[in-house]
């Protein structure tokens, strides 16, 4: 599979970064944005919840953005004469840039990927060569996110669907360059800490091993096997574990990134079918990854892909004991689960 393509970066009209990547070389980009923008008042900061030492972002800007726009006026979609948008060409494969509404500044950063031009696909609709310049995309701006002295950890996710609270229906990810270590990550640390501590071993690693014996497999190739955990809090789950220790995406090796854009594609389709489908699975594809600076050989990189489509008209809402106590219940045997993900 060809690996290399093509990364411009031009500035917007209100001075944030908007990265191209091509599958093949093109024409000069435009190297401005033609529209007169001023700046977002930024009103966004981490506070820490004194009961438990989580961090909380406060960001009352962002309810002024963009709210499920028609189609003809989607921020994503290339500029064309008349109107112009968020990315200025008049076509493009990929895009990263920084969000015009971010859930915070300095010294962190969010920033938007879209997956293509193409308003009505989906990522599972991609091609493989696609969804390989995406995971190219996503490698490099977590290895240029983790240089940034005020970030320390990046986080790649896609939130799909309206169920999830999606408002662009254009295909597209979020980045997140933390200026904080991720509660969870934080956890998945100290479990690791201690694992390591009491057997010697890397927790990850002995995870993956137990799984691959496993009736929750999904499905497995050199590089990677995708399973439903033991202990799933959502009613659709699968966890994709590369079986090389690596901290993050920039880490992959050609043959692990050309096996994900694979196996990654499958996983989505499996979702697809998984309520015969009737309707487009909803779904967070959250990749988690070692921070910058802490950890980084106790946390591997893996893939969390959930939904909350607990059946063909059933959605799982966070109730008393999820939202509050944060004791999740599961309505679906993770096992039974996994079977019909393999039969999909």
């Amino acid at each position: 599979m060809t690996r290399a393509f093509t990364r411009t970066s031009v500035r917007l009209a209100d001075g944030r970064e908007l990265h191209y990547f091509d599958e093949r070389p093109v024409a000069i980009r435009r190297p401005s944005d033609g529209r007169h923008l001023s700046p977002v008042p930024m009103r966004s900061e981490v506070r820490v919840d004194p009961l438990s030492g989580e961090p909380v972002i406060i960001a009352a800007h962002r309810q002024e953005r963009t709210h499920r726009p028609a189609a003809e006026d989607c921020p994503l979609c290339p500029s064309r004469p008349g109107r112009a948008t968020e990315v200025p060409a008049r076509a493009y494969d990929v895009v990263s840039f920084e969000n015009r509404f971010p859930a915070f500044a300095d010294p962190g950063r969010c920033e938007v990927v879209c997956f293509t031009d193409d308003h009505a696909a989906s990522f599972v609709d991609l091609s493989v060569e696609r969804a390989r310049l995406i995971i190219e995309a996503w490698a490099e701006r977590t290895a240029t996110l983790s240089g940034d002295a005020g970030i320390e950890q990046v986080f790649v996710f896609e939130n799909r669907g309206e169920a999830i609270g999606v408002t662009l229906h254009h295909p597209h990810g979020q980045i997140y360059g933390f200026p904080f270590v991720a509660p969870r990550t934080a956890v998945m640390l100290e479990t690791a800490r201690t694992h390591r501590a009491t057997t010697g071993r890397d927790l990850f690693a002995d995870i993956l091993d137990a799984e691959r014996r496993d009736e929750r497999v999904v499905t497995a190739a050199e590089h990677w096997t995708a399973f439903v955990p033991g202990a799933a809090r959502w009613p659709v789950e699968v966890h994709l574990f590369p079986h090389r220790a690596v901290p993050d995406l920039a880490a992959l090796d050609d043959g692990e990134r050309d096996e994900l854009a694979t196996i990654y594609l499958d996983l989505l389709r499996r979702f697809e079918l998984f309520h015969a489908g009737e309707h487009p699975m909803p779904y967070v594809a959250a990749w988690h990854q070692a921070p910058v600076r802490t950890g980084r050989d106790l946390v591997r990189l893996h893939l969390q892909l959930l939904s909350i489509q607990r059946g063909p008209d059933r959605l799982k809402y966070l109730a008393g004991s999820e939202a509050a106590m944060g004791a999740f219940l599961n309505d679906l045997v993770p096992e039974e689960t996994a079977r019909r993900l393999r039969d999909a």
